[in-house]
């Protein structure tokens, strides 16, 4: 099931004539970081083995992250987010279910990766972008 657009929930619940018919059987929270990791894995067909190698993490420290063992940093989840070829969306979801920030296009550093993301760059690649342009890489 597709998760709904924030502008479609906020209309929902304008509508809605009670807090209580709003809020009925809707999840309390966001998922946490290691369950939508999982169902990134599920839905996009990878294995966390091949994720954890893609996203040029140490194996030990990308299992802890998998697990919810460890907080990773923010350009660690940015890491995981290239070697799972996510989109802006799913990124900036991975980032809020981190506890990290969104990318935000009116950042130098952030505008790159999200260009990266949209343009379906590898890790590589948005490194090789982020030097070119004197930004600190990914990892």
């Amino acid at each position: 099931m597709a998760e709904r657009l924030t502008e479609e929930l906020l209309d929902e619940l304008i509508a809605a004539p009670s807090i209580d018919a709003f809020l009925d059987g809707r999840p309390a929270s966001a998922p946490t970081l290691p369950d939508y990791l999982s169902q990134l894995l599920e839905r996009k067909h990878l294995k966390r083995s091949q994720v954890v190698r893609m996203a040029n993490l140490n194996e030990t420290f990308g299992y802890q992250i998998f697990k919810g063992q460890r907080n990773p940093s923010r350009d660690k989840v940015l890491q995981i987010a290239f070697a799972m070829a996510l989109t802006l969306r799913e990124t900036n979801r991975l980032l809020k279910a981190a506890g990290a920030n969104e990318l935000y296009c009116k950042d130098r550093r952030d505008a790159i990766i999200i260009f990266s993301i949209d343009h379906s760059y590898s890790l590589q690649k948005v490194n090789e972008e982020l030097y070119r342009f004197g930004e600190a890489t990914l990892g």
